[in-house]
């Protein structure tokens, strides 16, 4: 009972028992039995809620949000449709996919009712139907999937998953707002296999890179050796460079041939 006819049954309630006290057991009864109509037919509905009527077993209406009245005996109301968005978790366990491969597959669906009359009406219980919707879609949508899509193509998967469940939810008022997978459990003797597999294919792109790298730096020393061939002073330079630099370090002793120090040396160099 809501606060609203709680209150109007408490103060019809009062007034009739102090009419029936002080005053006339007449008056005092009606307001007894008003008491008992207000409590029977005065009904309010949040702003999320519908509540679906039925009059002598025919469909009355759906009324909500706010404060209404029905006729006690007459109609009733067979179910409070909270509109409000809700979350369903669902799974598949040991679903095979088109690779034949055994996963686990946890989701979530985002759902809500948009049609409270289809709802109470066209299905005994939307709920339940959900979830079991849910997971059939599921454990099809993985069975036409390869193992590497449904790891990869998270997106693409609950893509699909919502177009399906939505399609066969629609009927019964129902409207899937998204659907996410959470997570997907392979064998651990698969997982180590995909990890090897993983490792092999990155030490083999090290290897394609470091090749390229070194055919770059050959084709550099070439380019150099073909400048130093064609101007000499030019190699004498870059080893007096070399020499410097070496040189810089404090504390380090450097010995140098004669030989090299004429060939540095072009005009002292001997015939």
């Amino acid at each position: 009972m809501n606060p609203v006819t709680s209150f109007l049954v408490a103060v019809s309630l009062g007034i009739g028992i102090a009419l029936t006290w002080w005053v006339n057991p007449l008056p005092g009864l009606l307001f007894v039995a008003l008491a008992v109509i207000i409590a029977f037919s005065l009904k309010m509905a949040n702003t999320w809620q519908k509540f679906v009527i039925l009059r002598l077993g025919k469909l009355h209406g759906v009324k909500g949000a706010g404060l209404f009245a029905i006729v006690p005996v007459i109609d009733n109301v067979i179910a409070v449709i909270d509109v409000r968005i809700q979350t369903t978790a669902f799974n598949a366990e040991q679903a095979l996919t088109k690779d034949t491969v055994p996963v686990n597959v946890d989701a979530i669906i985002f759902w809500h009712v948009h049609d409270a009359e289809k709802a109470a009406l066209a299905i005994t219980n939307y709920r339940e139907a959900i979830d079991r919707v849910a997971q059939t879609s599921l454990r099809e949508m993985i069975g036409m999937s390869m193992l590497t899509a449904l790891l990869s193509e998270r997106k693409e998967a609950d893509a699909q998953l919502k177009e399906s469940i939505g399609r066969k939810t629609a009927p019964w008022g129902i409207s899937v707002g998204s659907v996410e997978i959470r997570d997907v459990a392979i064998p651990v003797v698969l997982q180590d296999a995909m990890s090897r597999q993983a490792q092999a294919e990155r030490e083999k792109q090290a290897r394609v890179i470091l090749g390229s790298a070194e055919a770059a730096i050959a084709g550099k020393f070439v380019e150099a050796a073909d400048m130093y061939a064609g101007h000499p002073a030019a190699l004498q330079l870059r080893a007096m460079n070399i020499i410097y630099e070496t040189t810089k370090e404090r504390g380090a002793t450097i010995l140098i041939p004669s030989s090299m120090v004429d060939s540095l040396n072009p005009g002292t160099a001997p015939p």
